[in-house]
């Protein structure tokens, strides 16, 4: 993307005091279409740069000299449209480029948006001027989706250093302001932390955040889902088992405990562990040692203990579901993470975070979402939380449809 600095257009179009005209190239073999197509971005506040080949625009591109959006003819000889958007999308992955052509040709759009181009238009020309409104609207689209590109670029670039930081530091809740704090203050310690709250609100990123503002950072974090295994095979995932100390034990095995030794353990979903194993935990807690399945022998560990859960602990104590030494060992620092329906500060900027993360990872090009959906969202109880928003936003990327998404 080339620099803006002093007047032009802003994202969607407009003029703003602050930047340079955006620069917008034009690639037609067409001399006077091109002359045509300068003199009507001129009007309207952009700097435009002609090329007559798609060879000489890559050239450009690879070079290290973007504009910020291409006009591509699809129809010109030697490498026609669709060749310089391949070559194009392939040297700079975020360019946005907008295919002209004379006629509109269902087989070519639909390759052409496969190959990534930001839109598909008809050359101006009629005498309605239907064609520069469309023009003039999927230029103003593109400048969007730049905004959102260099937006979604700055919030990777937050997230890669410590994705669990950020998503807590963009609320501005009490509660989530308290959970900062809480993990400020028991980041130099060992105590237990039990994390609570629905389904899906990002309990295991306040877990990674309390382990990566810990002295065992450098050491591994280790999560284990207790609601995703039976009774059984959650003992030995914790702990390991001997060769033969259950049929299909061929080989002896290390727990997860082992595995976090120096580090931390994650113990997701904690109420939906049974009393058998919860006694073996709340032992591992008082003496940091265990013993696998089939053996005799202790093993000693050195490990930081956090659990969640988004059952009622209370309630199962009085039902004699969940221990209550073991409950007093695992709460000893509790934090709440509140709903994100409580939290709607946070739903745009993880709207476009999702957007930047699933585009990159299913390769598809970044949409922004209407000014109406973005309301919806802003409107909607989201019962499923932050993993619910995450789910929606990876559909749209997916099928590039809005009408799938909330229905």
């Amino acid at each position: 993307m080339s620099t803006v600095a002093s007047e032009g257009p802003d994202a969607a179009g407009g003029v703003t005091a602050e930047r340079r005209p955006a620069m917008i190239a034009v690639v037609d073999d067409d001399s006077g279409f091109a002359g045509y197509l300068r003199t009507f971005l001129a009007l309207r506040g952009y700097e435009a740069r002609s090329y007559s080949r798609g060879d000489e625009i890559v050239a450009a591109i690879r070079q290290g000299d973007p504009p910020d959006i291409v006009l591509l003819d699809v129809a010109m000889p030697g490498m026609d449209g669709l060749q310089t958007l391949k070559a194009l999308k392939a040297a700079r992955p975020e360019l946005q480029v907008i295919m002209l052509s004379g006629r509109e040709h269902a087989q070519t759009i639909v390759e052409a948006v496969r190959l990534g181009a930001a839109d598909y238009v008809v050359k101006p020309g009629d005498p309605e001027g239907l064609g520069e409104i469309a023009l003039d609207a999927a230029i103003k689209q593109a400048f969007e989706r730049n905004r959102l590109v260099h937006e979604l670029t700055d919030l990777r670039r937050q997230l890669s250093d410590d994705q669990s930081d950020a998503f807590i530091g963009w609320s501005d809740s009490p509660a989530m302001r308290q959970v900062a704090l809480i993990i400020d203050q028991v980041a130099d310690s060992d105590v237990t932390v039990l994390i609570r709250g629905e389904s899906g609100v990002g309990k295991e990123l306040v877990a990674r955040a309390i382990h990566q503002h810990s002295t065992r950072k450098q050491k591994p974090f280790v999560k284990v889902n207790c609601a995703a295994l039976p009774a059984e095979l959650l003992e030995s995932e914790l702990f390991g088992h001997e060769k033969g100390a259950f049929t299909g034990a061929a080989t002896t095995r290390i727990g997860k405990f082992e595995q976090a030794h120096t580090g931390t353990i994650f113990l997701d979903e904690i109420g939906e562990m049974k009393p058998p194993l919860q006694a073996k935990l709340l032992h591992v807690l008082q003496d940091a040692e265990f013993t696998k399945l089939g053996s005799n022998k202790k093993v000693n560990v050195d490990v930081r203990v956090v659990t969640a859960t988004n059952r009622d602990l209370e309630q199962m104590l009085m039902h004699g579901e969940f221990r209550e030494d073991l409950y007093y060992r695992l709460k000893v620092i509790e934090a709440y993470v509140p709903p994100l329906r409580e939290r709607r500060d946070e739903i745009l900027k993880l709207t476009d975070f999702f957007l930047a993360k699933y585009s990159e990872r299913y390769n598809r090009p970044i949409r922004a979402i209407s000014d109406g959906l973005r309301e919806r969202f802003m409107l909607y109880d989201w019962p499923g939380n932050v993993r619910e928003l995450e789910n929606m936003i990876k559909r749209f990327v997916i099928l590039q449809d809005e009408t799938l998404v909330m229905r």
